[in-house]
């Protein structure tokens, strides 16, 4: 057992859900290799835009090819 936990929590005073918002979205993270990061980072600084918008631009086209090729 982690020294850090306790045998029980008192859970009476809880309110469930507190924290629930239905109209949220989740952001699933995805981790690149540290050579594709790195490489990825210096075209989007040479194109002046971000790491996150040039991975969507690059999987969207890469969709659209797809796409196209059913």
């Amino acid at each position: 057992m982690n020294d850090d936990m306790r045998e029980d929590y008192d859970f009476s005073k809880g309110e469930r859900g507190k924290f629930y918002r239905p109209d949220t979205t989740a952001q699933v993270p995805v981790y690149l290799s540290d050579r594709l990061q790195e490489y990825l980072l210096q075209v989007a600084e040479r194109k002046g835009t971000t790491l996150n918008e040039l991975v969507n631009d690059l999987l969207e086209r890469e969709l659209s090819i797809v796409e196209a090729m059913k």
